[in-house]
């Protein structure tokens, strides 16, 4: 006797589907002018709190750099300023969170900021993390390289022999072009696959390889646009960094809340999510 369940095929409820992949729209500069509109005010609704990222990110970087001196490792300083605004989608953490929240009406405080950013620990980030520092590890690598062959027979002790060495001489000037060309094409691969992977990974449950993925797409689908975004981005943290990093206490917050606003713009939300981006 054959049973009855032998014949039967499963529902099609039970059949695994494949996850869904987000979708990506089209970017105009408008949407970047629109942004930066939103994180501002996001960043003047709470200015204290969005402040303290800022500041948090500014104490980093002057401790940073004082412990590079304090070593006597004068050659990191100049790819340590490379990769320093590298580390900003990290800092912003919060700062998304509280765009989110503002977006959607939801009351918070210091405690749910810090809670949600606590939790990310749990989620998907801490391997974007490990993929940030691989890429700086071969940043550094690399610069050591360059530095090692091009001025291999020149000598500096301290940051006034550094500078003199690397800006006043042939050599130097070949080691700036080097560098410069190899640290550009490493934040430009680091740019695009964390520009709206930071904050998709907050802002939904995905993993951290769809998301960079994702974020490749919005990148080579709206390369303008996001060259764009890029060049705000490394002029606004570059002058920042010009008085003792105290313009982060500023700059940052309105990236961090001006990118939660631009990924929501490039990214369509998930199915059954009401969140969408201002017109």
């Amino acid at each position: 006797m054959t049973s009855k369940s032998a014949d039967s095929t499963p529902p099609d409820k039970l059949t695994p589907q494949p996850p869904t992949t987000p979708k990506v729209n089209k970017l105009t500069t408008d949407d970047i002018t629109a942004s930066l509109k939103e994180g501002f005010s996001d960043f003047l609704a709470r200015p204290f709190m969005s402040g303290f990222f800022g500041l948090f990110y500014a104490v980093f970087g002057i401790l940073f750099v004082w412990i590079l001196v304090w070593l006597g490792k004068i050659w990191m300083l100049l790819p340590a300023a490379v990769a320093f605004p590298l580390f900003a989608p990290f800092a912003a953490a919060g700062l998304y969170e509280m765009s989110r929240r503002l977006q959607t009406g939801e009351s918070f405080g210091w405690a749910e900021i810090f809670t949600v950013m606590a939790n990310q620990r749990k989620r998907e980030m801490g391997w974007m993390a490990f993929v940030t520092l691989f890429i700086l590890w071969v940043w550094f690598y690399q610069f050591r390289t360059v530095l090692v062959i091009v001025l291999q027979d020149s000598s500096f002790s301290d940051l006034d022999g550094f500078f003199n060495t690397v800006l006043y001489t042939m050599e130097g000037w070949t080691f700036l072009a080097i560098g410069t060309c190899v640290g550009a094409f490493l934040s430009a691969v680091l740019f695009s696959v964390t520009v709206v992977a930071m904050p998709m990974l907050l802002d939904r449950e995905i993993d951290f390889v769809s998301a960079m993925l994702t974020s490749i797409r919005v990148v080579t689908e709206n390369p303008l646009v996001m060259l764009a975004w890029a060049a705000i981005i490394t002029l606004t943290m570059l002058l920042s960094l010009v008085p003792a990093f105290l313009g982060l206490i500023f700059s940052l917050p309105i990236l961090g809340h001006t990118t939660w606003h631009l990924y929501q713009r490039a990214v369509q939300p998930e199915e059954g999510n009401s969140i969408q981006p201002s017109p």
